[in-house]
């Protein structure tokens, strides 16, 4: 998937109005970069990866492009720090087939929205109908969606767009909304 691929795919989820965003498990950039051409220059992105390669790939794209983007590398299934964001709160979180990685990932998005402005907004990009492969180690089906949701104290995703996958399945995005203070689970 290419930079045009990706933007084309998340549009209809990402506001245009700036924010502050982090992109979790951001690898190579293709969607920190997509997120990046849709939220603008009033906007700025946390993006997070273990690998030190895709970091340090990011750092050169974000300096090239003078992106408002901030490479982090790190487990964004544990404690990390997002420097310069103080006590502010995310606006937005992109998880780009991410979570395919991970375990438990009601646990670690539960985590990861606590950082999440109420109202805030969750993106899910993930594959439906995929078996777990070594390149897709825990399959997150559609059908999960609403389980995890309730986990995370975000409304039940909606999802916004789908497309065949050429690598089996179905790739979807999913949108969600972290819930505003007071507000019950669903």
């Amino acid at each position: 998937m290419n930079t045009r691929d990706a933007v084309s795919l998340i549009s209809e989820v990402i506001p245009r109005d700036g924010g502050t965003w982090a992109d979790l498990g951001a690898g190579d950039g293709t969607f920190t970069r997509a997120l990046a051409e849709l939220v603008g220059a009033k906007g700025r992105i946390y993006a997070v990866d273990h690998d030190a390669g895709a970091v340090a790939a990011l750092e050169r794209w974000a300096k090239k492009a003078a992106a408002n983007v901030v490479p982090v590398r790190a487990d964004f299934t544990g404690p990390f720090d997002l420097p310069g964001l103080g006590a502010e709160m995310l606006d937005g979180l992109l998880f780009a087939n991410a979570l395919h990685f991970v375990p438990d990932p009601g646990h670690v998005l539960a985590s990861l929205t606590a950082r999440l402005r109420p109202g805030g907004r969750v993106v899910i990009v993930e594959y439906d109908g995929r078996p777990a492969s070594r390149w897709v180690p825990y399959p997150l089906p559609v059908e999960r969606l609403q389980a995890l949701a309730s986990v995370a104290g975000i409304s039940v995703p909606v999802i916004m767009a789908s497309r065949p996958s050429a690598y089996g399945g179905n790739l979807y995005v999913a949108a969600s909304d972290r819930h505003s203070a007071g507000e019950g689970y669903r």
